[in-house]
């Protein structure tokens, strides 16, 4: 099993990172404030004023660490990744399976019932937890209801359109899902490009990380990132990405949020709305995020179909894992990871 490794994020403003030998330094005002060894991280995530210099970034990729650029509210800039790795026969494979309609609506589907469970999961735990609530009730049975439609469908367009009618579910109720700081983080309606509230910016935040690690993850594997299923193509869009990454966001980005906003870990000192009305996070939120979000990672869960026990942060590797085993004929589906 491939072992969990950390990702590096750097939002210290003016940051500069380069190496000595086979360590990464981050220097600050010239002064060297931390210092890692380059085997020991799986990626570099830069937000704002941060550079690299280009010998690091060629270490960076000779050792398979991949290492993103993303502005200081957390939007993708650009990516930088050393020579393609993999199997060139699974990637011509993979290319072959997303050309054939009735192979990629089968494998889109697997992605979307597995995000669909889950996040009925999601709502079905707040249930048990926090005592009976209409808006969660109507939800779980509309997204129920869905989840059948979809199990019925052979059109990728019409299975689209399920993905999205069970998302307006599922964020309808999102807000039962809060017990505390309810007016600030009121959830009204899903908006980003820019995030214009609060918990609009965490989500798409969290949504960021989450790609950044689906993406390492295909590539890591030797698919191609871009190269989707559900996702429609589209030119430098991470489409296999975002299709993996489906069955990860109620489980892993939605609960991390709804967990700093119910612990008062987070509040509205840490979100500030610019000129353009855009919400923006402060440093000292952001790293709390971060920290949260890598402490995540290292939480240990049952994989049902591997039937191993598996750290959160190595899930989209696994399922990655899958998913090629599934292109090269050795599995008859791909198996979406469900929680129990």
């Amino acid at each position: 099993m491939k072992k969990l490794l950390n990702t590096l994020y750097i939002s210290t403003q003016g940051s500069y990172l380069c190496h000595e030998g086979e360590s990464v330094l981050v220097r600050v005002e010239k002064q060297t404030r931390m210092r890692l060894p380059i085997h020991m991280l799986g990626g570099i995530v830069c937000f704002g004023q941060v550079s690299c210099s280009p010998p690091l970034l060629g270490l960076c990729g000779k050792r398979g660490v991949h290492v993103s650029f993303l502005s200081e509210r957390g939007q993708f800039l650009a990516r930088v990744t050393g020579p393609v790795s993999g199997n060139v026969l699974l990637r011509r494979e993979q290319i072959r399976r997303a050309d054939d309609k009735a192979v990629a609506c089968s494998v889109a589907k697997s992605f979307v019932l597995g995000k669909l469970v889950n996040s009925r999961t999601v709502l079905q735990r707040a249930l048990r937890d926090h005592g009976e609530d209409s808006l969660l009730s109507v939800a779980t049975a509309k997204i129920a209801n869905v989840i059948q439609r979809v199990r019925n469908t052979e059109d990728i367009d019409i299975l689209r359109g399920l993905e999205g009618e069970a998302a307006n579910c599922y964020f309808s109720a999102f807000n039962g899902l809060l017990v505390s700081q309810k007016e600030t983080f009121q959830l009204t309606g899903r908006n980003r490009r820019p995030p214009l509230d609060p918990i609009n910016a965490l989500l798409s935040f969290l949504y960021t990380l989450l790609a950044h690690d689906c993406e390492a993850a295909l590539e890591g594997i030797g698919l191609d990132p871009q190269i989707g299923f559900l996702h429609a193509l589209r030119p430098g869009r991470p489409s296999l990405a975002l299709d993996l990454m489906e069955e990860f966001r109620s489980i892993l980005a939605d609960r991390v949020a709804v967990s700093l906003v119910n612990l008062n870990q987070i509040d509205k000192k840490g979100f500030t709305v610019t000129e353009s009305g855009a919400v923006v996070m402060s440093d000292e939120t952001r790293k709390t995020v971060l920290q949260t979000w890598q402490k995540k990672k290292q939480d240990i869960v049952q994989h049902p179909f591997l039937e191993e026990r598996v750290e959160v942060g190595l899930l989209p590797h696994v399922q990655a894992m899958l998913l090629a085993r599934h292109l090269r004929g050795d599995l008859d589906a791909y198996p979406p990871f469900l929680l129990k």
